[in-house]
């Protein structure tokens, strides 16, 4: 599955399953050509942090293994849990890496506490599924990427990550390590049974391993057929949108034809491919009455998990909940191919092009800046029209009132230059044949 030359970055904690890992990965890589790195997060909870990076930076240095170590604050996702939020944090990590494979160290114990907790916490066929041993994902290139994970969506960097131990039980590990005479960490919080996870581990998995002692197998293989079931829902959601989906928004109109089960199907269906987390049921339930009574062009909005689902023209739309943002927020511009913006949630390419776009010879006339809009902003696309309001630009082109405060604006000096997805001011269009610069935003998944 692995092809010779891939590159593989390892999520490497330190701990035995990890450890276990790397030892396969580096004993094989040279066989395969592969080039192997690691990744450890350094997420500052446990005291000994410090150490564990330490451990991880020795271990890589003795396999001759690059490794990067990045620090990660948990403190703005605290109300999510400890746990759920370090999670969000290691993916958001691994997502900004640069890789053919992403290594994950889960198990056969990881997969059958996943698949208990999914259960217990009211999970569908899609939460049931567990986690799959391969997974095609797509992901955003920004590095400030805010915890937001991995995304199914249209973005341009794609990765398998991939989950080799899936199939391997806790205790063939630790056997593994111990005849390999392997070193690794304890982290001291997989002790305490107040995590949810943990609880299960210590207290209620031995008792059932006492009764059924193949639970293992037979958990995991539950895991497998919600998988089938959930990829069929898929198609049929598939079937029941043609030529529905677009990008980021889904026409409300195909949702209306449904029965209340397959339109709650197809939502959930466009809901995982935008990456956001999926609602409960009741929520879930309330969203899709919503979006079927939004009347014509009004806009509606409702927040679930630090996301929005939103109505507008027709389509519906889910996001992550856009940053507050002052309207005095100003960044220079100096010529960068590329200006991320995480006070925006997004990054601002500029492509070179010929005879289009902004003319960077105009450009020089004063400093160029990316600001919000503030009010009263105008702007003229076609010299043979009428200047015109910014609103009544952005309903021109479809774009929600939830994305307008936060949309960049080019100026040069005082004057509004360029909007995004919209157009150039006329006075600074580029001439054909002209050096010109095109800017194109990106938000982050």
């Amino acid at each position: 599955m692995l092809p010779a030359g891939s590159s593989i970055l390892l999520g490497l904690s330190g701990g035995v399953d990890s450890v276990v890992l790397l030892h396969l990965l580096q004993q094989l890589s040279p066989r395969y050509s592969w080039r192997l790195s690691a990744l450890h997060v350094h997420h500052g909870i446990s005291p000994q942090a410090g150490a564990w990076a330490a451990f991880c930076t020795d271990l890589c240095a003795r396999y001759g293994i690059p490794l990067q170590v990045e620090h990660v604050d948990i403190a703005p996702l605290r109300e999510l849990g400890i746990e759920a939020a370090a999670r969000k944090l290691r993916h958001a990590a691994l997502a900004r890496q640069q890789a053919d494979f992403v290594a994950l160290a889960h198990h056969l114990d990881d997969q059958v506490e996943t698949l208990l907790l999914q259960l217990l916490r009211g999970a569908g066929v899609r939460g049931a599924s567990a986690m799959p041993f391969i997974k095609r994902v797509a992901h955003n290139p920004p590095s400030h990427l805010k915890g937001e994970g991995w995304g199914e969506g249209d973005a341009p960097c794609r990765t398998a990550l991939l989950r080799p131990l899936l199939g391997i039980a806790r205790s063939e590990l630790l056997a593994y390590a111990e005849q390999h005479a392997l070193q690794w960490v304890e982290d001291e919080s997989n002790a305490d049974d107040a995590y949810p996870r943990n609880f299960l581990r210590h207290r209620i998995l031995p008792l059932l391993e006492q009764r059924f002692p193949a639970y293992r197998a037979t958990l995991a293989r539950s895991a497998r057929h919600f998988a089938e079931a959930s990829n069929l829902l898929d198609q049929l959601a598939q079937q029941d949108a043609p030529g529905a989906l677009h990008g980021d928004s889904l026409e409300v109109s195909r949702l209306r034809a449904l029965d209340a089960v397959r339109g709650k199907n197809l939502l959930r269906f466009f809901i995982a491919r935008q990456g956001a987390p999926m609602p409960e049921s009741s929520r879930l339930e309330e969203m899709l009455r919503q979006l079927c009574h939004a009347r014509g062009g009004a806009a509606a909005r409702m927040v679930f998990g630090g996301w929005q689902a939103g109505c507008y023209q027709g389509k519906a739309y889910v996001f992550p909940a856009p940053p507050e943002c002052s309207t005095e927020f100003c960044v220079q511009w100096r010529g960068e191919a590329a200006l991320e913006l995480p006070e925006l949630g997004g990054t601002l390419y500029f492509e070179s092009v010929a005879g289009q776009g902004l003319s960077r010879e105009k450009l020089q006339q004063a400093a160029v800046t990316v600001r919000l809009r503030r009010g009263a902003e105008r702007m003229r696309l076609d010299s043979k029209r009428h200047t015109r309001t910014l609103k009544n630009l952005f309903q021109e082109h479809g774009i929600p009132p939830w994305q307008r405060d936060n949309l960049p604006l080019l100026f040069c000096g005082d004057t509004l230059a360029a909007i995004p997805g919209i157009g150039v001011e006329c006075g600074y269009q580029a001439a054909p044949g002209e050096n010109g610069v095109a800017p194109r935003w990106e938000r982050w998944r």
